[in-house]
């Protein structure tokens, strides 16, 4: 019975998708004698957490029994610790997926709830949980940013034309998923050549959907105020990581007076993780990596994926000429090629999405 309302926690955890970044997914359901009385789950960053929302649904709690897909809080953040609600509501016990690595919270708030008398399981679909939030045990510890590479490629590994056409490789119900990424990760990252070339907005078209931060890799800072990033930034969600030799250029004091562009100084040969670090400081959990070519080959030579998925379109370009999606790597056997584990593949009727994890387990996207 423990993994049957679990798993209707698991789903109310999920409504919280675009929404509470870069707090965790959770959701909680409560019963009793066999009878879901309430379900809640964190709605929105800053809000009520998901014990808040089921709880003050219920009228009749005492002696109750509570399931939480995240250790509850006992700590003060912008909400009240959620342990003393559960306590001060005289539920009996308290079922958890798994525990918070958080560490104001971790172990404390089962800690808390024992020691008030009331009936503490650990551990009921806890894979399932640490599946749904690997972008906030992530970042809750260590501040980088959750990495996931996306790009669509034709069946000989290209990206575009020699001439950068590439509207469009993948078809609609691929780039419908690609939109559902972009509202789950908290930004997307692409560099400054596929600004130049392609000119896109970077929003999010889901229903309903959250745009992401829009962050471009611009060291030159050759992005002018022509560009969709920077005259559709009305919700100042555009970072620039530029040069810090700009950093006093008559340019970059009209991007960001006039137009609310956020900037990222980096230096010569600065690592890229260096650079998430500094991404990761603004309160980003997650990125969604798009491209191009040199962007995607450059975190996966420095080894700073998470996990990713390459949508794959029955077309060939057959150009030697034609953009590749990766380039830079030099394997002199089979054995020395770089290997996707933890697959999972994705039909879009004709295109095949090949997803792809550093851990086992995907994404609930």
């Amino acid at each position: 019975m423990h993994e049957q309302y679990m798993r209707l926690a698991l789903e109310e955890a999920k409504k919280g998708i675009g929404a509470v970044n870069p707090n965790p997914l959770v959701g909680a359901v409560i019963v009793k004698d066999d009878t879901v009385l309430a379900k809640g789950y964190h709605q929105i960053f800053g809000g009520p957490h998901a014990e808040v929302n089921a709880i003050r649904n219920v009228e009749n709690i005492e002696g109750s029994t509570i399931y939480v897909t995240l250790e509850p809080c006992s700590h003060f953040g912008k909400t009240p610790p959620c342990t003393q609600l559960i306590i001060n509501s005289k539920i009996k016990k308290c079922v958890i997926a798994t525990l918070d690595p958080n560490p104001l919270v971790s172990g404390r708030g089962v800690q808390q709830l024992k020691d008030a008398g009331i009936e503490v399981v650990v551990g009921i679909l806890e894979k399932e949980a640490q599946n749904l939030n690997k972008v906030f045990f992530k970042y809750i510890q260590n501040k980088i940013p959750y990495i996931f590479i996306k790009t669509g490629i034709t069946l000989d590994g290209k990206i575009a034309t020699k001439n950068f056409s590439s509207k469009w490789i993948t078809n609609a119900i691929a780039r419908e998923k690609v939109q559902k990424y972009r509202n789950f990760f908290s930004g997307i990252l692409v560099g400054s050549n596929t600004v130049l070339k392609d000119n896109p907005s970077l929003k999010c078209a889901a229903p309903n959907g959250r745009d992401p931060y829009r962050i471009i890799f611009d060291r030159n800072l050759t992005i002018t105020e022509e560009y969709n990033i920077i005259y559709k930034n009305e919700d100042k969600k555009t970072i620039l990581v530029v040069d810090d030799k700009y950093s006093n250029s008559e340019k970059y004091n009209n991007l960001k007076d006039k137009y609310s562009v956020t900037f990222i100084h980096t230096f010569k040969d600065e690592p890229i993780l260096d650079i998430l670090k500094k991404i990761g400081e603004l309160g980003i959990d997650s990125i969604l990596v798009e491209g191009g070519s040199q962007i995607i080959s450059s975190f996966f030579k420095e080894n700073l994926y998470d996990g990713g998925e390459f949508m794959v379109a029955p077309k060939i370009l057959g150009d030697s000429e034609a953009i590749p999606f990766i380039d830079g790597f030099s394997p002199t056997s089979i054995q020395d090629c770089l290997n996707l584990e933890n697959l999972k593949i994705n039909l879009y009727d004709n295109n095949v999405g090949f997803e792809f994890y550093k851990e086992d387990g995907c994404l609930p996207v």
